[in-house]
């Protein structure tokens, strides 16, 4: 594990069976991504990064190589630690907002304090603060149901945000939006980021991956690019040229 790393994936391998298919969704993928860094992961449908993302979540182990997040070898894990250390580091947010519609927005933002235990009176302070920085502070007593889909994303991210992450995983967050709501969520995600927070956008959009300053590209369960090894010249090439591939066929993975 490289110090000043969140994030740290050494020839990391991902197998698994689809009836009596094995599918090898990702083929021995190395990077590194470091404390405030801001990066997308991008590729088609089967490409490999919905299952690289959720190994890096915590939500599942290699089936060879290590994964490292905030220094801890996730594969040498128990499932108790992993939920944990998920808990602790990593704030998600995902393309369909799961809010859950019979609280408040407020009530929703405070879930995730609930779970750590935190006293009610410290939670509504905490959720409510985390509101107002994404604009939403004259939503509080609002349900899901009455706002705008860009309303709820920013609600999903102050849900995220409101444990403190090191690092924000976010899952297609902008897909469900027209693009000028969606740009709008991007700069969130810029502020977050300068704020000191890590993050990781998986898109298969190319628009959207390209407003990262990295770029990390997969395809068939390997990386095919990585703009960070790049000069910028040579970066934007290759972002260009991963942009225009065919849709790979099969499982999304």
């Amino acid at each position: 594990m490289k110090t000043g790393m969140i994030v740290s994936l050494d020839s990391v391998v991902k197998t698994f069976f689809m009836g009596e298919n094995e599918v090898h969704a990702l083929r021995g993928v190395s990077f590194d991504i470091p404390e405030r860094g801001f990066v997308s992961l991008m590729g088609p449908s089967g490409s490999g990064k919905t299952t690289c993302m959720n190994m890096i979540g915590c939500l599942d182990r290699p089936t060879a190589g290590a994964i490292y997040v905030d220094g801890e070898n996730t594969a040498e894990m128990s499932g108790k630690d992993l939920a944990l250390l998920r808990n602790k580091t990593i704030g998600f947010v995902f393309q369909q907002y799961f809010l859950l519609p019979t609280l408040t927005i407020l009530e929703n933002v405070m879930l995730p304090l609930r779970y750590q235990g935190i006293p009610a009176s410290e939670r509504k302070k905490l959720a409510a603060e985390e509101l107002d920085k994404v604009g939403l502070s004259n939503r509080l007593k609002h349900r899901p149901s009455e706002l705008s889909g860009g309303q709820k994303q920013r609600v999903a991210i102050a849900r995220a945000l409101v444990t403190r992450p090191k690092l924000i995983l976010a899952d297609e967050p902008t897909g469900a939006l027209d693009s000028e709501t969606g740009q709008s969520v991007l700069d969130l995600f810029f502020d977050i980021n300068r704020q000191g927070t890590a993050v990781i956008i998986v898109t298969h959009d190319p628009d959207i991956g390209a407003m990262a300053p990295r770029s990390i590209h997969l395809k068939d369960g390997k990386i095919i690019s990585d703009t960070a090894d790049m000069p910028d010249t040579e970066a934007r090439t290759a972002d260009t040229e991963a942009h225009t591939m065919p849709t790979a066929e099969g499982a999304h993975v």
